[in-house]
């Protein structure tokens, strides 16, 4: 327990709620949001990758279909169930 609390160091005072709030606020004041560009070029990118991946699937799906039909008729044309 002793390793998860911090102790402090002689010579330093314990930060107080209006130093925690005012170091808070700072921090907030720091991030940046994305342009609109920037937002219209991210979700352009992210559409042509989910169609693309999607005819990727599908196109792979139906080769494994076929695959598996031929092998279906292949066994019951060489075992003759």
């Amino acid at each position: 327990m002793s390793e998860a609390v911090g102790t402090l160091e002689k010579g330093k005072h314990k930060e107080g709620v209006g130093d925690f709030i005012a170091k808070t606020r700072a921090e907030l004041d720091k991030p940046t949001f994305p342009t609109r560009e920037d937002v219209e070029k991210t979700v352009a990118i992210v559409i042509v990758s989910v169609l693309f991946f999607a005819a990727y699937l599908w196109s792979v799906d139906r080769i494994w279909a076929y695959v598996i039909d031929f092998l279906g008729w292949a066994v019951s044309k060489i075992f003759g169930i």
